[in-house]
């Protein structure tokens, strides 16, 4: 008689549809998950001793959340107020030992959770908790560069001007080149997309030499471009003469960073002898002003990051398709800083500038 099963647990009126919420639910404590499921399996007749077996837990835990559900149903089976004093945990440590470097002995250069944790003697999800809470984020780290042009006030009006007032009649570009563009092959086939799968390639890759784009935006958002093997002033004079009779006609006015090749003499000399291309340079260390600089990003993500090519000719060629797409689709990029806003931020990091 001492062996004999314990008889199916009897539930509450509407409790079964909430029990195998409470069991599926992601979003609830796995202990009440558990407890859930020992008190379903309990009503289906399953005997004690099995249960426990199935869930990994001794007999008397499914002894005890029976008896307390037959109690309380299931608002029994969540946790209770513990008795003793309420545990405190003191944030302003916590962030006070995060905005300090760990230690030289530990030789960690940044706090982790576990490691301060191990160090205040408290849970590294508490840890976690109050980095959460005061936007801290120990393990990311970002990079910034101050400019020191000494004409940054002077540059930046001018750009900025040319902008958001271009003169009349006259044409604003943006010009850059993106040099040592790879033409890197896949070892592996690409597998394509599926449902429930995202495009995959295999991570080692062969090279095929490199490219450079040189590329001019108008602000109207048309790109004109051109590919070299390299990317010295005689390219860079070929281009401009590329440009230049794009745009046959009134003023071009050309936004250039400091690039050596940009002041070479031999650029100089054709630039004395085309007085209408007027250049603007942007400061030193603030290349970030020349809006192509923004189609560079969109053309490496939409177009080059993820290609297989087999050749420097294939590289030229997916760099071509993707321009005579975009032209196709071309539209402004509108710059959203005052010269004034830009001076305020220029030497903090962190102040966006375009908007397209």
């Amino acid at each position: 008689m001492a062996n004999r099963p314990a008889p199916a647990l009897v539930l509450w009126e509407g409790d079964q549809v909430e029990l195998e919420r409470l069991t599926r639910a992601s979003g609830v404590r796995a202990g009440l998950a558990q407890r859930a499921r020992i008190v379903l399996l309990a009503a289906a007749g399953v005997g004690n001793t099995e249960i426990a077996h199935r869930v990994g837990v001794a007999r008397q835990t499914v002894v005890t959340w029976r008896a307390r559900y037959g109690r309380g149903g299931v608002s029994a089976l969540h946790d209770q107020d513990r008795s003793g004093r309420p545990l405190t945990i003191d944030q302003a440590r916590i962030i006070t030992e995060t905005l300090k470097p760990p230690p030289r002995s530990l030789g960690e250069t940044h706090w982790s959770t576990r490691l301060l944790g191990d160090r205040l003697k408290v849970a590294n999800s508490t840890i976690a908790k109050a980095w959460r809470a005061y936007g801290l984020q120990p393990l990311r780290t970002g990079s910034f560069r101050f400019s020191t042009d000494p004409e940054l006030e002077a540059k930046v009006i001018d750009v900025v001007g040319l902008y958001l007032n271009p003169p009349q009649n006259a044409v604003v570009l943006c010009v850059d080149e993106k040099s040592q563009t790879q033409a890197l092959e896949r070892t592996s086939p690409i597998l394509p997309m599926q449902p429930h799968l995202i495009e995959r390639r295999s991570h080692d890759y062969r090279r095929h030499g490199t490219t450079t784009l040189f590329a001019a935006l108008n602000v109207t958002g048309k790109i004109t471009a051109r590919c070299h093997p390299r990317h010295s002033h005689e390219e860079f004079l070929t281009f401009l003469r590329q440009v230049t009779s794009a745009y046959p006609r009134g003023e071009v006015h050309l936004v250039m960073d400091n690039y050596a090749t940009h002041k070479h003499t031999a650029v100089k000399a054709w630039l004395a002898t085309n007085p209408r291309v007027v250049v603007h340079f942007t400061p030193s260390h603030a290349s970030w002003m020349n809006m192509v600089e923004a189609w560079f990003s969109m053309a490496e993500r939409q177009a080059l990051h993820r290609g297989s090519c087999r050749s420097v000719r294939g590289l030229t060629t997916t760099i071509r398709a993707y321009l005579d797409g975009w032209n196709e689709r071309a539209h402004p990029f509108t710059w959203t800083k005052t010269a004034d806003d830009v001076l305020k931020t220029v030497n903090r990091p962190g102040a966006a500038q375009t908007g397209h």
